[in-house]
């Protein structure tokens, strides 16, 4: 790679939710929701692409937008908005996109030629009778898209819900939320053959203990093994399940990545959280022999303006994957370079003296009116803005991992804010042999740079900023020295 690769992996002013990695021809392409940054509510903006190629997973290129809400002839008004989407090559060539508008309950497919031109509607997931998929009672409630073409070319459908949706969002219609379910496609890529099948179900005997089904359906099969990724009860998880068959026999695999960073297994509880949490939603990939996550961190303490993530995975000895950590690095594989400049927005971590909390909740922007935040200047869309962590009080905490130090003797700090206090630097998120203490004291909120000296290890490290005294600062940048 000739770029360095950061999370989140797009630009700071974007906002893509629940990203599918998929590589054709040489490049990578992630399809995802589209939040709006500030916005009120999920899904706000229409469809756009992003890819790289996979030579060089740091050097992006906006695709631009590939499908609006309101191609949708159902939607020519455009008050419904599109959710998560799933995409996959046919065997005509041609690129499928699956999409459900908010919680309607029924599924859109539009198709393209190109993997990132712009696409046309096709139809709705039907019955072999022509009904749409979600408008009769006792249909399952159709969500989260994950779409897959196998070896033999049959196309499989997976979906599903794990709350149940009120009739008055859907037609009138009594839809079922049971789990996830899969189906059976025709070649027209819209009919469903025969009857779906609940195979992950969401409570009872067959449910997956403590990580049982909620939302966020993604299907990849990889050297004859089928992945079925998805988020839990938990919410801020990503977890899996594997089999040799695409509609039976999965076994729970383990979780893939929190935005918390919670190990369920382990014991933690949500309150000890390393960033803040809030729904997950994301895709498998397999690149040159590796394995990724994507998913997707929370900003702007609310759900609605969330951004695209990566980790690497590794596999123990079983041949299980085993739950990636939240890091900084993400696709770059590896430590980043302990020289230069680094934007605060990269932080992996976050916490404030009263720790952290989930942003899916009432009045969240008053419930964490004391906590630090992700955010950037500027309108959505503004290619001007700039992102950085607001609101850094008195044992506020932003985390990065990791660095690989060699030779830095001294650091650098971006700020702004009335502030009377220090910033230490420390290797250990307890601070207690911190590697730098640099006095804070500005009475303007104007631009700011501090500097100190750094005595911290070579090698691998991650580094940890926290802010103690009195007032508020927004933490922009640091520069190793």
């Amino acid at each position: 790679m000739s770029k360095l690769v950061f999370n989140p992996c797009l630009p700071e002013n974007e906002y893509i939710p629940d990203g599918e990695p998929y590589v054709f021809n040489g490049r990578l392409y992630v399809y995802g929701s589209h939040d709006r940054f500030n916005a009120s509510i999920f899904c706000m903006n229409d469809y756009v692409c992003w890819s790289a190629p996979v030579t060089d997973l740091g050097d992006w290129k906006y695709e631009g937008v590939i499908y609006s809400k309101r191609q949708d002839p159902g939607n020519r008004l455009g008050f419904h908005l599109l959710f998560a989407p799933d995409v996959v090559q046919g065997a005509d060539g041609r690129f499928y996109l699956y999409y459900s508008f908010d919680f309607t309950g029924t599924m859109g497919v539009a198709v393209c030629d190109s993997p990132c031109g712009r696409f046309l509607f096709l139809g709705c997931i039907r019955h072999p009778d022509g009904q749409k998929m979600g408008r009769k009672s006792g249909d399952p409630f159709m969500f989260d898209p994950g779409i897959l073409r196998d070896d033999d070319g049959k196309i499989y459908l997976y979906s599903g819900f794990g709350i149940p949706v009120t009739p008055l969002a859907t037609g009138g219609v009594g839809l079922e939320s049971g789990g996830g379910y899969a189906m059976e496609l025709e070649k027209d890529m819209l009919t469903v053959k025969g009857k779906p099948e609940l195979i992950f179900p969401k409570a009872g005997p067959q449910a997956f203990l403590n990580h049982e089904f909620f939302e966020a359906s993604s299907i990849r099969k990889y050297d004859g093994m089928y992945y079925f990724v998805y988020s839990s009860r938990h919410n801020h998880e990503l977890c899996y399940a594997y089999s040799r068959s695409p509609v039976r026999d999965f076994v729970y695999g383990g979780t893939l990545v929190s935005n918390g960073d919670i190990n369920v297994d382990k014991g933690d509880d949500e309150k000890g959280a390393a960033n803040y949490t809030g729904n997950n939603h994301g895709g498998l990939l397999k690149l040159d022999g590796e394995y990724y996550i994507f998913y997707h961190r929370q900003t702007n303490r609310h759900s609605y303006s969330r951004q695209l993530c990566a980790e690497h995975l590794r596999k123990g000895a079983d041949g299980i994957f085993l739950q990636a950590e939240m890091t900084s690095c993400g696709l770059n594989c590896g430590p980043l370079p302990g020289k230069g400049r680094y934007e605060a927005r990269i932080a992996c971590n976050l916490w404030s003296a009263y720790g952290t909390g989930r942003y899916d909740t009432a009045f969240s922007k008053l419930k964490y009116f004391r906590h630090p935040y992700f955010t950037q200047s500027g309108s959505d869309r503004n290619k001007k803005a700039k992102a950085y962590i607001a609101n850094m009080r008195d044992g506020a905490v932003a985390g990065f991992k990791y660095f690989n130090m060699d030779g830095a003797d001294s650091i650098e700090i971006e700020y702004r804010g009335k502030a009377d206090g220090k910033i230490e630097v420390a290797g250990e998120k307890d601070f207690s042999d911190p590697a730098a203490v640099i006095p804070v004291k500005t009475k303007s909120c104007g631009k700011t740079i501090v500097s100190g000296r750094l005595n911290i290890s070579r090698g691998k490290t991650a580094l940890f900023f926290k802010f103690v005294g009195k007032g508020k600062i927004d933490f922009m940048a640091f520069t190793f020295c």
